[in-house]
């Protein structure tokens, strides 16, 4: 019974019908064939195999539902005419948080007039401020001219006497009439430092949110809900030296604080290679002009970017994109286009370089794949099946049309035989 099922009767479900090697046939044209098939296999192998190790990117967008952290921008920004005793750092945002006169993680270099670094790169005036408060005695309790005195209740330095009035909302402008100014020698100084650039770097914490960072002359101080900044040192000319906020941005970008972990921060940095995402795009930017009361301003799209390598490491980071504004001031808030086309600004404006920066709703995922094992393995056995099979094909073809030529040529030299 076995024998029967599996005997002759199911051979014929046999879809692999052999040949006896008597009646094979051998062509020189299957061989060339062969030759080739093999060589397309291998080439076609060797290309799926580096596939199948070649590790690509997979790009997804996604909304981001991170909330309540904090960004690090990382700036580098030289001023050739604007000494650093002049440049202040203040950041705001959309919740109402301001940072003013910014030194913590911040480093101001002065520079020559050929921009060179000075040796001196603290940028405080007061160099023999020590000295200075010294000679005064222990007991010694300066006043502060009307200004909001601090906790002591004394200003005894030059610096505390300009911040007292910054505090009160008044600008500082004449300090040779206040005597911690005068014996700390602060006039000639400035006078010193008046054709000196600077270069201001370091980092910011700020939140994620809505926001913008002002580098502009003089202290500000809050009045009325409103920003104000003391220009009047920017805005007086000292040894015929004139300012202006021309600049040019060595770096300047947001950071995560995964950035923090040098491994993470290596990673990310790589992926940002491959994709071509690595330099920021306000790096080497270069602004000038020779105006004093010139604006410049850049609107900053912050997209959050997440990458995830192949061992499972996800590395936070952001990338932005950026358009900007330059504005002359001496216009004031009404003005005409070369075209006869009339402008109104709603605001007077301050000189001085504006970063203002909107985060974006989305997060941009970059993930890394590589093709799996199954995959490999099933493009082989096509590429395998389908080269024999169209070579079969055409071995097929060129035989039977070889036969069939041979055939009409005998049978036509048959036939013109009889009719000699």
């Amino acid at each position: 019974m076995a024998k029967g099922v599996f005997g002759g009767s199911f051979k014929g479900v046999d879809g692999f019908g052999k040949t006896a090697d008597d009646v094979k046939i051998k062509t020189r044209t299957g061989a060339f064939l062969t030759l080739v098939s093999a060589a397309i296999i291998t080439t076609f192998m060797m290309i799926e195999f580096f596939d199948y190790r070649r590790v690509s990117m997979d790009t997804s967008i996604v909304v981001d539902k991170s909330r309540g952290e904090k960004l690090t921008v990382n700036m580098g920004i030289t001023f050739p005419h604007v000494p650093c005793y002049l440049l202040s750092l203040d950041v705001m945002d959309i919740s109402g948080e301001q940072q003013r006169d910014l030194t913590h993680n911040i480093i101001k270099s002065r520079l020559d007039p050929q921009g060179q670094a000075i040796e001196d790169v603290t940028a405080h005036l007061g160099s023999d401020l020590d000295k200075a408060v010294a000679g005064r005695g222990e007991g010694f309790c300066g006043s502060c001219y009307g200004g909001t005195p601090p906790e002591s209740g004394c200003c005894n330095t030059c610096e505390e006497v300009r911040q007292a009035y910054v505090n009160r909302g008044w600008s500082f402008g004449n300090p040779d009439s206040i005597d911690q100014c005068v014996s700390e020698g602060w006039s000639d100084k400035i006078k010193d430092q008046a054709a000196e650039g600077c270069n201001i770097s370091g980092r910011i914490r700020v939140n994620k949110v809505v926001g913008n960072i002002h580098l502009s002359p003089g202290r500000s101080f809050q009045t009325h809900t409103l920003q104000v900044h003391d220009l009047v040192p920017y805005l007086r000319e000292t040894n015929g030296q004139h300012h202006d906020f021309g600049h040019t941005i060595q770096s300047f970008g947001f950071e995560s604080d995964d950035e923090w972990d040098l491994r993470k921060k290596d990673i990310g940095t790589g992926m940002k290679k491959r994709l071509g995402i690595d330099v920021d795009p306000l790096v080497g930017v270069a602004a000038r002009t020779t105006k004093t009361q010139y604006m410049f301003q850049y609107f900053l799209k912050v997209v959050s970017t997440q990458f995830r390598s192949l061992d499972g490491q996800i590395v936070n980071t952001h990338q932005y994109s950026v358009t900007h504004f330059e504005r002359d001031l001496t216009e004031g808030t009404q003005a005409n286009t070369a075209q006869g086309l009339h402008l109104s600004h709603g605001m007077s404006g301050v000189p001085g370089a504006f970063f203002n920066f909107e985060i974006s709703p989305i997060l941009v995922v970059h993930t890394e794949v590589r093709q799996s094992f199954a995959h490999f393995l099933t493009s082989t056995c096509a590429i395998v099946g389908g080269v024999l099979t169209i070579a079969s094909m055409i071995d097929q073809v060129l035989f039977a049309t070889g036969r069939a030529f041979k055939k009409g040529s005998a049978m036509q030299n048959g036939y013109g035989g009889k009719l000699m």
